[in-house]
């Protein structure tokens, strides 16, 4: 039986051998956060004389590829990315996501746009068939922190501070559960029109264009809008 970390691992091989067939020696890879991220930058670090360099999504991963001697430059450097590999804490067979469990949301949403590609690794149990039992993380400015809570709750949502978490821009996070969501675009686009919300957890008016999911019989390639086209 694979534990978690085995399926994370084996999930992140697969995306860096994906990734490979993406990228040029002159390429700029983007890269999210988080544990299975954090597995992927270690697969690909041996092959870091394939591409140029990679954008990363918060703090945490940029001293990670560092330390495996991956050059990290700023975005704003950056005018076409062909990949964009990250996590997610839900995803449902439409390929809209439930992300921010590890802070980095805005950044991650950010990186992402930039990309002509969007990979989601993860392993099965985040795969959903309705977002919405993961609480939804707001990325909000501190001083708007409770105008927005009261229109959350208008939502149907149950907004918590996140304790003692503060993002990389000096922002905090509220989560929101009780939310059963089943139109995440349109609900992505309501909340992010908040005032004084800088960002949502929901990627779902531009999803993942490719999910690759780890079990316990292997790695599955998922395209957008769902249909599973490959065995690895």
């Amino acid at each position: 039986m694979l534990t978690q970390d085995d399926l994370k691992r084996n999930v992140a091989q697969a995306a860096a051998e994906y990734a490979l067939t993406c990228l040029s020696p002159d390429s700029v890879l983007g890269v999210g956060t988080g544990s299975t991220v954090d597995f992927f930058i270690d697969a690909i670090a041996t092959h870091r004389d394939r591409f140029r360099a990679a954008v990363s999504s918060s703090e945490r991963s940029t001293q990670r590829l560092r330390d495996h001697g991956i050059t990290v430059v700023d975005l704003n450097e950056v005018q076409d990315m062909p990949l964009y590999v990250d996590g997610a804490d839900e995803i449902d067979p439409g390929m809209s996501m439930m992300k921010g469990g590890g802070g980095a949301l805005t950044r991650e949403k950010i990186v992402a746009s930039v990309a002509r590609r969007f990979v989601c690794i993860v392993d099965e149990s985040k795969l959903v068939e309705t977002l919405g039992a993961f609480p939804l993380p707001v990325e909000v400015i501190p001083m708007a922190r409770e105008a927005v809570a009261r229109q959350l709750r208008q939502l149907g949502g149950e907004p918590r501070l996140r304790q003692g978490f503060i993002t990389d821009n000096g922002c905090e996070i509220l989560d929101v559960s009780g939310l059963r969501i089943t139109a995440p675009a349109q609900l992505e686009a309501r909340i992010n029109d908040i005032p004084g919300v800088v960002c949502c957890g929901l990627f779902a008016i531009s999803g993942a264009d490719l999910a690759l999911v780890s079990s316990q019989q292997g790695v599955r390639r998922i395209e957008r809008p769902g249909a599973v086209i490959q065995d690895t």
